[in-house]
């Protein structure tokens, strides 16, 4: 269970090194904002924040109404049609 009172750079770091260690593989769905809250027992706005910074990253991508995505690798060979 991760500590309490993270920060949401905290999480989005920590969300980070679980993808980048192959945890969350690319294309694969990740939890929602409430899912993250729940999680690392933070504000569902704390959550929102961390999945904006790792947007940012360019480690996710966000789809309305589908949810947020571990973000494929450029040039792996897949299309994106």
């Amino acid at each position: 269970m991760p500590p309490k009172h993270q920060s949401y750079r905290d999480i989005a770091d920590d969300i980070e090194a679980r993808i980048r260690s192959g945890e969350y593989k690319p294309g694969e769905q990740l939890p929602s904002a409430i899912g993250w809250a729940e999680i690392y027992s933070v504000s569902k706005s704390t959550a929102e924040r961390a999945l904006i910074v790792l947007r940012e990253r360019g480690l996710t991508e966000g789809y309305a109404g589908r949810g947020t995505f571990v973000a494929t690798p450029a040039g792996d060979g897949r299309s994106s049609d």
